[in-house]
């Protein structure tokens, strides 16, 4: 059974990665998986979300370093390691690869985990931009199969790892801004009735 599931992998990788190649794909796909060009999309888009956001799309930015930060090590520290798959461009030859190969491995693909996560958690949380996110987000995890650099298998066990931290993240997250709102309801309500007195005048 793993044979049969490993060699369908790998005859969809050829298929991404060789049969679907073509000029406009060779030159966005490599632009949309560097790490330089994310880091660099993610750190702005944090910076936005600072300067324009409420305090809870602030709140919310932390939240997102820390999925970043849990999707990417249990990936690249806890499951590649384990898993020690190595990535396609090491083993088959004549492939259409991209970019630099890497000495990593490759399941599950860590660009896959850290895209979805973020995908999961503000698409959750910001449900006005989910599509956008969700199609960004796949268009990340694609182009890992596309350069040469990631299985099939990879990219959907990095974003079932991406899509789990992220979606529990956005419920711990709303649970926890939903006790802080009726918190701050009940502190403004009982400051109301001290100010008020008990004959409802206000007393200031």
């Amino acid at each position: 059974m793993l044979e049969w599931l490993t060699e369908i992998d790998k005859a969809l990788f050829l298929f991404m990665n060789m049969a679907l190649a073509n000029p406009v794909f060779d030159f966005v796909m490599p632009l949309l998986t560097s790490d330089t060009n994310l880091r660099v999309l993610y750190g702005l888009a944090m910076v936005v979300l600072l300067i324009k956001g409420d305090a809870r799309v602030r709140w919310l930015v932390l939240v997102s370093a820390l999925v970043l930060t849990a999707t990417d090590q249990i990936s690249s520290s806890v499951l590649k390691p384990w898993i020690a798959r190595p990535r396609p461009c090491h083993v088959m030859e004549q492939i259409h690869l991209l970019v630099g190969c890497g000495g990593g491995r490759s399941m599950p693909s860590s660009h896959a985990a850290n895209a979805l996560g973020q995908a999961a958690l503000f698409s959750l949380a910001t449900p006005q931009v989910r599509w956008y996110l969700w199609a960004f987000a796949g268009g990340v995890a694609f182009s890992r199969v596309f350069v040469g650099v990631h299985y099939p298998g990879d990219v959907l066990a990095g974003t079932a790892l991406g899509i789990a931290v992220g979606g529990l993240a956005a419920w711990g997250f709303a649970q926890a801004w939903r006790r802080w709102e009726q918190r701050r309801k009940h502190v403004a309500a009982d400051s109301k009735r001290l100010r008020e007195g008990p004959d409802g005048q206000d007393r200031y």
